[in-house]
């Protein structure tokens, strides 16, 4: 199906489910009714055929290309019909898991995930390896039938909803660096796996802090070779930075129609609050333009890599432009005010300061664009 006829289409039948897809609370709620309507959204497109569209026949998708579910997901930032952070893991789980999985193990725990009956959370970083990863320490030592886990895990998403979790395992010495690192599939439930949760400061416990004791994984969990995780990493990175940053695009698109009228609702029409908001979407735009030209290349096969930091610089600018610019031209409804829009703007500012931090540190990134796409100096 071509992309134009399957927006139009898509476009359709969510017009004839509004109803039905809509959230049942308003404003921010919890974390619990966000995780309830994500699953019922994600069964609906999955059984309407819709959500299977892009994804291999191997795990029960209807084949296509990656562009038709990045449009569905694009859809659903647009409308507001799903929590947006929840949608990112698919994204970022799935397309790796089947390239690096045994066949009949993805064939069996994909589709679930596709269909909004799991979720599954990412355990790479540590206390002492955010975005340096080639550092990470959580071991485990092989043994028969499979393998032993123990270590720490830090800023994991969504574990308490997970039944799997992909989980970066040192099985090198410890001074291997990223040759000794192994990726394995780890199912939640498993004896030895506790977590607490950690509240940030929009208030939201989507992150937990996790422990492994003597975890035991079987040896079919194993997610491509013995101490080839960092490929395994390298494969996932790529995939967070296309399809999911031009989800999180489309939110910004919608949050920046919603300043624009409370702006003019104000009443403010001056040309400091006009160039404000034109800088806000003069970020958002670049970041867009950027982010179709990858979609393209992932829909046309090709091989991404480290080029993609340049999508994450810019998706972050965006974002934090656009909440700094709300906050400026709503004076005082972030800090006073507390109906619902307010609540939101509130949430959405908060969550962007992390915005320089998750998926890799700004710093990290504009490092890894100087030194290994423009040249500008030898890595540390």
């Amino acid at each position: 199906m071509d992309p134009e006829t399957f927006r139009r289409d898509l476009g359709a039948w969510l017009d004839d489910n509004a109803n039905d897809l809509t959230p049942p609370y308003e404003g921010i709620d919890s974390i619990d009714a966000h995780m309830a309507h994500y699953s019922y959204v994600k069964r609906a497109l999955f059984d309407s055929g819709f959500g299977r569209y892009g994804w291999p026949e191997s795990v029960g998708g209807l084949g296509g290309s990656p562009l038709l579910r990045a449009i569905v997901g694009e859809e659903i930032n647009f409308r507001d019909l799903a929590d947006p952070n929840a949608w990112t893991m698919i994204e970022v789980l799935a397309p790796t898991v089947i390239d690096f999985a045994p066949p009949e193990l993805s064939a069996r725990l994909v589709p679930p995930f596709l269909r909004g009956d799991e979720m599954w959370c990412q355990g790479f970083s540590e206390p002492d390896a955010g975005s340096d990863l080639a550092s990470l320490s959580c071991r485990a030592a092989e043994t028969d039938g499979g393998w032993v886990v123990n270590g720490q895990k830090i800023w994991t998403s969504f574990i308490e909803y997970s039944q799997r979790c992909v989980l970066l395992v040192r099985t090198g010495q410890p001074e291997s660096a990223h040759r000794g690192i192994t990726a394995l599939l780890v199912d939640i439930d498993s004896p030895g796996i506790s977590y607490s949760p950690i509240e940030t400061m929009h208030g939201r416990r989507d992150f937990a802090e996790v422990h492994f004791d003597d975890v035991f994984v079987p040896a079919d969990r194993l997610l491509g070779d013995v101490n080839g995780g960092w490929r395994v990493a390298m494969d996932i990175l790529p995939y967070e930075r296309s399809t999911t940053f031009w989800h999180r695009g489309a939110l910004l698109h919608r949050r920046f129609s919603d300043l624009i009228a409370q702006v003019s609702a104000a009443g403010d029409r001056s040309d400091s609050a006009a160039k404000a908001l034109g800088q806000a979407f003069q970020w958002i735009v670049a970041f867009r333009s950027r982010s179709r030209d990858t979609q393209h290349r992932l829909a046309d096969g090709e091989q991404l890599g480290v080029e993609t930091s340049i999508d994450k610089i810019l998706i972050t600018s965006a974002e934090q432009q656009l909440f700094e610019t709300a906050r400026d031209l709503l004076p005082g409804v972030m800090e006073l005010d507390d109906d619902l829009a307010a609540a939101s703007w509130r949430n959405d500012y908060l969550y962007s300061k992390a915005a320089t931090i998750y998926g890799g540190t700004a710093e990290i990134q504009r490092n890894i664009v100087a030194r290994r796409l423009l040249d500008l100096g030898p890595e540390s």
